[in-house]
Parts: C-alpha cells; structure tokens; sequence
C-alpha cells in the first residue's frame, strides 16, 4: 500500500522555555517530514530578540504520535483511583478538613475561627480531636503527619455562606488619592466637632 507523505499527519515541534516550562510558538514539520530550520530558526530569534533571551533557553520537543499514547489515560486513571483507595487511614469531617487546612496553614486558632466564621473554642475542639485521630501531641506533628496521610492537599474553604444569612457590607478599602479635588470645605455642627 503506497500512502503519500502529505496524506499523513504532519509532526508538530514545540518551542518550551527551559527555566519556566512554557510553550512560546511551535512549527509543523514540512511537506517532506523534515524539520523547518529556516522558519524555525526565524521565530526563535524573534522570540529571543523580544524577550531579551538566548535560542540556549529554549528546547524543543515533538509532539508525541497519538499511537504511542493509546491506553495512556486510562492507565493513569487507574493508578489515580488506586492511590485515592490507599489514600487516607484517617477519617475527617468536612469541618475537621477545613480546620486542618488552616492547620497546615501555620493559622493560629483566632485565624481559623475567623476565616471559617467559627468560635476560637470550637476551632480549639476541631484542633485536640485532629491530634487524636492523627495520634500525636503537637500542631507540628499534626501537618507532618496529616501531609503523610492524606492523598489530597488540605485547603481551607472559606465559608459557606445560607441564603437566609445575611453579613454586613464592607466598603472597599479607599487611598487619599482616590479623595475627590473638587470638594470645598464641609460645615460641621458642634456635635460633630465633639464627637
């Protein structure tokens, strides 16, 4: 079976930024397969011109053939639900996940309690029932050993927030630039003055 170059799938290059890991541009591959080193050499020059930088801090890498990655995904969705499975021993509430969240945060007690909307005496329970479930004396045990634990990193969700709940609004915090110039000078009462 005689199958022409140009009926096949052209092979992508990549152009990464080595320090960051970034994709700047890419070039596909010419009607004959080979390699566009002209083209290639132009856009990278105009990058490395643009961005102060040498062609030394790029790499270039090709796009990999759809063949060589069959079964990848499902391979690695495996693996992903075995580690989940494995995951955590230690079985936490959503309360307790989002104290420890503030925990390995290195908040204090008054930080949590604020942050999830709770009291510093409930926040305190959370923290002596996470050490018990993690069986250890301190708070710096407690994130060494709950970062050992867990599969998933602890993040601390703000507060969940009812419909029937209301809070006060805060104005946004405002600069003296921000002061309108136009304003004359404002008449206050004596009871204005003294208070």
């Amino acid at each position: 079976m005689n199958v022409s170059r140009t009926s096949l799938p052209r092979e992508l290059y990549f152009f990464y930024e080595k320090n960051t890991g970034v994709s700047h541009f890419h070039v596909e591959a010419g009607a004959d397969g080979q390699f566009p080193v002209e083209q290639a050499a132009g856009l990278l020059a105009m990058h490395c011109l643009v961005r102060g930088q040498s062609p030394r801090d790029y790499v270039v890498m090709v796009q990999a053939a759809s063949d060589s990655l069959e079964g990848l995904t499902e391979k690695a969705e495996q693996l992903l639900q075995a580690g989940h499975s494995v995951g955590s021993s230690v079985k936490l509430t959503r309360r307790e996940e989002e104290v420890l969240g503030g925990v390995m945060r290195s908040l204090a007690n008054k930080e949590i309690a604020a942050t999830l909307n709770l009291s510093e005496r409930t926040v305190k329970f959370h923290v002596s029932s996470l050490l018990a479930k993690f069986r250890v004396r301190g708070r710096m045990e407690l994130v060494r050993e709950a970062a050992r634990h867990t599969a998933t990193p602890m993040t601390m969700a703000p507060p969940s927030v009812s419909p029937r709940e209301t809070r006060p609004s805060v104005p946004p915090p405002h600069s003296y630039s921000q002061v309108a110039r136009n304003m004359g000078p404002i008449a206050l009462t004596k009871r204005q003055l003294l208070a």
